[in-house]
Protein backbone atom coordinates (compact mmCIF):
# COMPACT_ATOMS: atom_id res chain seq x y z
CA UNK A 1 0.00 0.00 0.00
CA UNK A 2 1.30 3.45 -0.92
CA UNK A 3 2.42 5.79 1.83
CA UNK A 4 0.93 8.64 -0.20
CA UNK A 5 -2.74 9.54 -0.31
CA UNK A 6 -4.00 10.87 -3.66
CA UNK A 7 -3.88 14.39 -2.19
CA UNK A 8 -0.32 13.84 -0.97
CA UNK A 9 0.80 12.76 -4.43
CA UNK A 10 -0.83 15.78 -6.07
CA UNK A 11 0.77 18.18 -3.61
CA UNK A 12 4.19 16.55 -3.99
CA UNK A 13 4.15 16.68 -7.78
CA UNK A 14 2.89 20.27 -7.86
CA UNK A 15 5.89 21.44 -5.85
CA UNK A 16 8.74 20.20 -8.02
CA UNK A 17 10.03 18.90 -11.32
CA UNK A 18 8.92 15.45 -12.49
CA UNK A 19 11.20 12.96 -14.22
CA UNK A 20 10.24 10.29 -16.75
CA UNK A 21 13.02 7.67 -16.58
CA UNK A 22 13.91 5.72 -19.69
CA UNK A 23 13.47 1.95 -19.59
CA UNK A 24 16.76 0.11 -19.99
CA UNK A 25 16.98 -2.58 -22.67
CA UNK A 26 19.64 -5.11 -23.51
CA UNK A 27 20.90 -5.34 -27.13
CA UNK A 28 18.24 -8.01 -27.75
CA UNK A 29 15.59 -5.51 -26.52
CA UNK A 30 14.88 -7.43 -23.31
CA UNK A 31 14.33 -5.44 -20.11
CA UNK A 32 17.67 -4.83 -18.37
CA UNK A 33 16.34 -4.78 -14.82
CA UNK A 34 19.68 -4.52 -13.02
CA UNK A 35 20.75 -1.47 -15.03
CA UNK A 36 17.31 0.10 -14.62
CA UNK A 37 17.36 -0.35 -10.85
CA UNK A 38 20.81 1.19 -10.57
CA UNK A 39 19.73 4.15 -12.67
CA UNK A 40 16.58 4.81 -10.62
CA UNK A 41 18.74 5.11 -7.51
CA UNK A 42 21.08 7.50 -9.29
CA UNK A 43 18.32 9.58 -10.86
CA UNK A 44 16.38 9.83 -7.61
CA UNK A 45 19.25 11.72 -6.01
CA UNK A 46 18.78 14.93 -8.03
CA UNK A 47 15.65 16.30 -6.38
CA UNK A 48 12.83 15.16 -8.65
CA UNK A 49 9.36 15.56 -7.15
CA UNK A 50 8.30 12.23 -8.65
CA UNK A 51 9.38 9.49 -11.04
CA UNK A 52 6.96 8.40 -13.77
CA UNK A 53 8.03 4.82 -14.44
CA UNK A 54 7.35 3.24 -17.84
CA UNK A 55 5.78 6.44 -19.15
CA UNK A 56 6.11 7.82 -22.65
CA UNK A 57 9.85 8.36 -22.33
CA UNK A 58 10.01 4.92 -20.73
CA UNK A 59 8.52 3.38 -23.91
CA UNK A 60 5.23 2.30 -22.33
CA UNK A 61 3.82 1.68 -25.81
CA UNK A 62 6.51 -0.97 -26.45
CA UNK A 63 6.14 -2.87 -23.17
CA UNK A 64 3.89 -5.80 -22.39
CA UNK A 65 1.60 -5.43 -19.34
CA UNK A 66 3.82 -7.89 -17.45
CA UNK A 67 6.89 -5.83 -18.31
CA UNK A 68 5.15 -2.65 -17.15
CA UNK A 69 4.55 -4.27 -13.76
CA UNK A 70 8.20 -5.38 -13.59
CA UNK A 71 9.44 -1.87 -14.44
CA UNK A 72 7.12 -0.21 -11.92
CA UNK A 73 8.05 -2.73 -9.20
CA UNK A 74 11.75 -2.05 -9.76
CA UNK A 75 11.21 1.71 -9.65
CA UNK A 76 9.10 1.53 -6.50
CA UNK A 77 11.74 -0.55 -4.74
CA UNK A 78 14.70 1.59 -5.79
CA UNK A 79 13.31 5.13 -5.61
CA UNK A 80 14.69 7.09 -2.65
CA UNK A 81 12.41 7.75 0.30
CA UNK A 82 10.21 10.75 -0.38
CA UNK A 83 10.18 10.33 -4.17
CA UNK A 84 6.81 8.89 -5.27
CA UNK A 85 6.63 6.55 -8.24
CA UNK A 86 3.81 7.07 -10.73
CA UNK A 87 2.80 4.07 -12.86
CA UNK A 88 1.14 4.10 -16.29
CA UNK A 89 -2.20 2.73 -17.40
CA UNK A 90 -3.50 2.76 -20.95
CA UNK A 91 -5.01 0.97 -23.95
CA UNK A 92 -8.69 -0.04 -23.69
CA UNK A 93 -10.69 0.37 -20.51
CA UNK A 94 -10.46 -3.26 -19.39
CA UNK A 95 -6.68 -3.29 -19.81
CA UNK A 96 -6.30 0.13 -18.16
CA UNK A 97 -8.27 -1.15 -15.15
CA UNK A 98 -5.98 -4.17 -14.92
CA UNK A 99 -2.92 -1.92 -15.14
CA UNK A 100 -4.29 0.26 -12.36
CA UNK A 101 -4.60 -2.79 -10.13
CA UNK A 102 -1.17 -3.98 -11.22
CA UNK A 103 0.29 -0.59 -10.24
CA UNK A 104 -0.98 -1.05 -6.69
CA UNK A 105 0.52 -4.54 -6.50
CA UNK A 106 3.82 -3.16 -7.74
CA UNK A 107 3.95 -0.52 -5.01
CA UNK A 108 3.28 2.57 -7.10
CA UNK A 109 2.15 5.80 -5.44
CA UNK A 110 0.02 7.19 -8.27
CA UNK A 111 -1.25 6.53 -11.77
CA UNK A 112 -0.85 8.31 -15.10
CA UNK A 113 -3.77 7.46 -17.38
CA UNK A 114 -2.61 7.55 -20.99
CA UNK A 115 -4.93 7.80 -24.01
CA UNK A 116 -6.82 4.68 -25.15
CA UNK A 117 -5.23 2.73 -27.95
CA UNK A 118 -6.09 3.46 -31.61
CA UNK A 119 -9.79 4.33 -31.49
CA UNK A 120 -11.30 7.79 -31.32
CA UNK A 121 -13.84 8.51 -28.58
CA UNK A 122 -16.18 11.33 -27.66
CA UNK A 123 -16.27 13.04 -24.27
CA UNK A 124 -18.90 10.68 -22.81
CA UNK A 125 -16.83 7.65 -23.73
CA UNK A 126 -13.64 9.17 -22.37
CA UNK A 127 -15.42 10.07 -19.13
CA UNK A 128 -16.68 6.48 -18.71
CA UNK A 129 -13.10 5.25 -19.33
CA UNK A 130 -11.71 7.51 -16.61
CA UNK A 131 -14.45 6.66 -14.12
CA UNK A 132 -13.78 2.95 -14.54
CA UNK A 133 -10.06 3.37 -13.89
CA UNK A 134 -10.55 5.69 -10.90
CA UNK A 135 -13.04 3.23 -9.39
CA UNK A 136 -10.53 0.37 -9.76
CA UNK A 137 -7.78 1.94 -7.66
CA UNK A 138 -7.19 3.90 -4.50
CA UNK A 139 -4.20 5.61 -6.09
CA UNK A 140 -4.28 9.22 -7.19
CA UNK A 141 -4.97 9.38 -10.93
CA UNK A 142 -3.55 11.93 -13.39
CA UNK A 143 -5.21 12.34 -16.79
CA UNK A 144 -2.92 12.70 -19.78
CA UNK A 145 -4.84 14.80 -22.30
CA UNK A 146 -3.40 14.30 -25.77
CA UNK A 147 -3.84 12.55 -29.12
CA UNK A 148 -7.22 10.76 -29.21
CA UNK A 149 -8.06 11.63 -25.58
CA UNK A 150 -8.32 15.40 -25.41
CA UNK A 151 -10.58 16.34 -22.51
CA UNK A 152 -12.62 19.54 -22.40
CA UNK A 153 -13.16 21.49 -19.21
CA UNK A 154 -16.77 20.37 -18.78
CA UNK A 155 -15.78 16.71 -18.85
CA UNK A 156 -12.87 17.23 -16.47
CA UNK A 157 -15.06 19.21 -14.05
CA UNK A 158 -17.63 16.40 -13.97
CA UNK A 159 -14.91 13.81 -13.43
CA UNK A 160 -13.36 15.85 -10.62
CA UNK A 161 -16.78 15.93 -8.94
CA UNK A 162 -17.36 12.18 -9.34
CA UNK A 163 -13.85 10.83 -8.74
CA UNK A 164 -12.16 12.00 -5.52
CA UNK A 165 -8.91 10.28 -6.48
CA UNK A 166 -8.64 12.18 -9.77
CA UNK A 167 -5.90 14.58 -8.71
CA UNK A 168 -4.03 15.74 -11.79
CA UNK A 169 -4.24 16.88 -15.39
CA UNK A 170 -1.28 16.56 -17.72
CA UNK A 171 -1.52 18.61 -20.90
CA UNK A 172 -0.04 17.23 -24.09
CA UNK A 173 -1.96 19.48 -26.48
CA UNK A 174 -0.69 23.02 -26.00
CA UNK A 175 -4.02 24.79 -26.47
CA UNK A 176 -3.81 27.96 -24.37
CA UNK A 177 -7.54 28.59 -24.45
CA UNK A 178 -8.33 25.07 -23.25
CA UNK A 179 -5.89 25.37 -20.37
CA UNK A 180 -7.24 28.79 -19.43
CA UNK A 181 -10.81 27.47 -19.40
CA UNK A 182 -9.79 24.43 -17.38
CA UNK A 183 -7.93 26.37 -14.69
CA UNK A 184 -10.68 29.00 -14.55
CA UNK A 185 -13.23 26.24 -13.96
CA UNK A 186 -11.31 24.03 -11.51
CA UNK A 187 -8.62 26.20 -9.98
CA UNK A 188 -6.51 24.29 -7.46
CA UNK A 189 -8.75 21.21 -7.39
CA UNK A 190 -6.16 19.54 -9.66
CA UNK A 191 -2.42 19.59 -10.08
CA UNK A 192 -1.54 20.69 -13.63
CA UNK A 193 1.49 19.19 -15.37
CA UNK A 194 3.03 20.32 -18.63
CA UNK A 195 3.38 17.30 -20.90
CA UNK A 196 4.33 18.53 -24.34
CA UNK A 197 7.50 17.09 -25.91
CA UNK A 198 10.52 18.91 -24.46
CA UNK A 199 8.21 20.70 -22.02
CA UNK A 200 10.93 23.21 -21.15
CA UNK A 201 10.01 25.19 -24.28
CA UNK A 202 6.53 25.84 -22.86
CA UNK A 203 7.36 26.06 -19.16
CA UNK A 204 7.44 29.83 -18.67
CA UNK A 205 4.15 30.75 -20.40
CA UNK A 206 2.42 27.72 -18.89
CA UNK A 207 3.37 28.82 -15.38
CA UNK A 208 1.02 31.76 -15.82
CA UNK A 209 -1.81 29.29 -16.51
CA UNK A 210 -1.40 27.49 -13.20
CA UNK A 211 0.87 24.75 -14.57
CA UNK A 212 3.42 24.70 -11.77
CA UNK A 213 5.37 21.69 -12.97
CA UNK A 214 6.16 19.67 -16.07
CA UNK A 215 7.70 16.36 -17.07
CA UNK A 216 11.33 16.70 -18.05
CA UNK A 217 12.73 14.03 -20.34
CA UNK A 218 16.17 15.64 -20.43
CA UNK A 219 16.34 15.19 -16.64
CA UNK A 220 17.46 11.65 -17.56
CA UNK A 221 20.89 12.76 -18.75
CA UNK A 222 21.38 16.39 -17.68
CA UNK A 223 19.49 16.43 -14.36
CA UNK A 224 21.37 19.38 -12.90
CA UNK A 225 20.67 21.50 -15.97
CA UNK A 226 17.01 20.44 -15.89
CA UNK A 227 16.71 21.53 -12.25
CA UNK A 228 18.53 24.79 -12.92
CA UNK A 229 16.12 25.52 -15.78
CA UNK A 230 13.10 24.70 -13.59
CA UNK A 231 14.26 27.02 -10.81
CA UNK A 232 14.70 29.84 -13.34
CA UNK A 233 11.11 29.26 -14.50
CA UNK A 234 9.75 29.38 -10.93
CA UNK A 235 11.77 32.55 -10.28
CA UNK A 236 10.34 34.15 -13.45
CA UNK A 237 13.96 34.73 -14.48
CA UNK A 238 13.23 35.33 -18.16
CA UNK A 239 16.82 36.18 -19.01
CA UNK A 240 18.09 32.88 -17.63
CA UNK A 241 15.26 30.86 -19.20
CA UNK A 242 15.89 32.28 -22.65
CA UNK A 243 19.63 31.86 -22.29
CA UNK A 244 19.13 28.18 -21.45
CA UNK A 245 16.68 27.83 -24.33
CA UNK A 246 19.10 29.38 -26.82
CA UNK A 247 22.18 27.56 -25.56
CA UNK A 248 20.77 24.08 -25.14
CA UNK A 249 17.04 23.40 -25.34
CA UNK A 250 16.28 24.75 -28.81
CA UNK A 251 19.37 23.16 -30.46
CA UNK A 252 18.35 19.94 -28.71
CA UNK A 253 14.88 20.29 -30.26
CA UNK A 254 16.45 20.77 -33.68
CA UNK A 255 18.00 17.28 -33.36
CA UNK A 256 14.80 15.85 -31.88
CA UNK A 257 12.75 17.12 -34.80
CA UNK A 258 14.81 15.32 -37.44
CA UNK A 259 12.73 12.13 -37.33
CA UNK A 260 9.43 10.93 -35.91
CA UNK A 261 9.85 9.30 -32.50
CA UNK A 262 13.09 11.06 -31.67
CA UNK A 263 11.51 12.67 -28.59
CA UNK A 264 12.25 9.33 -26.92
CA UNK A 265 15.28 8.23 -28.93
CA UNK A 266 17.23 11.41 -28.19
CA UNK A 267 16.90 10.81 -24.46
CA UNK A 268 18.45 7.37 -24.72
CA UNK A 269 21.14 8.91 -26.90
CA UNK A 270 21.78 11.43 -24.14
CA UNK A 271 22.23 8.60 -21.66
CA UNK A 272 24.87 7.12 -23.96
CA UNK A 273 26.61 10.49 -24.27
CA UNK A 274 27.06 10.86 -20.49
CA UNK A 275 28.38 7.32 -20.09
CA UNK A 276 25.20 5.82 -18.64
CA UNK A 277 23.87 3.84 -21.64
CA UNK A 278 20.33 2.51 -21.42
CA UNK A 279 20.44 0.35 -24.53
CA UNK A 280 18.53 0.80 -27.77
CA UNK A 281 14.95 1.94 -28.25
CA UNK A 282 12.49 -0.75 -29.25
CA UNK A 283 10.79 -0.77 -32.64
CA UNK A 284 8.85 0.99 -34.00
CA UNK A 285 11.24 3.70 -32.76
CA UNK A 286 14.74 4.07 -34.21
CA UNK A 287 17.94 5.28 -32.59
CA UNK A 288 19.84 8.41 -33.56
CA UNK A 289 22.48 7.90 -36.21
CA UNK A 290 26.16 8.54 -35.52
CA UNK A 291 26.09 12.08 -36.91
CA UNK A 292 23.13 13.02 -34.74
CA UNK A 293 24.71 11.38 -31.71
CA UNK A 294 27.86 13.46 -32.26
CA UNK A 295 25.77 16.64 -32.49
CA UNK A 296 24.10 15.81 -29.19
CA UNK A 297 27.42 14.99 -27.55
CA UNK A 298 28.82 18.35 -28.64
CA UNK A 299 25.77 20.11 -27.23
CA UNK A 300 26.11 18.40 -23.86
CA UNK A 301 29.84 19.10 -23.72
CA UNK A 302 29.18 22.82 -24.12
CA UNK A 303 27.09 22.93 -20.95
CA UNK A 304 28.85 24.40 -17.92
CA UNK A 305 30.36 21.69 -15.69
CA UNK A 306 27.87 22.39 -12.90
CA UNK A 307 24.94 21.78 -15.25
CA UNK A 308 25.94 18.27 -16.34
Amino acid sequence: MSAYSPTDVARQLAGGLSSFPVTHFRPDHGFDEAAYRENIGWLGGFGAAGLFAAGGTGEFFSLTPAEVESVVTAAAQEAPYGVPVIAPAGYGTAMAVEMARSAERAGADGLLLLPPYLTEADQDGLAAHVRAVCAATGLGVILYSRANAVFDETTVAALAEDCPNLVGFKDGVGNIEKMTRLYSRLGERLTYIGGLPTAETFALPYLELGVTTYSSAMFNFVPEFAMRFYRAVLDHDRAAVYRYLDDFVLPYCDIRNRRAGYAVSIVKAGMKVIGRPAGPVRPPLVDLDETELALLASLVERLPEESR
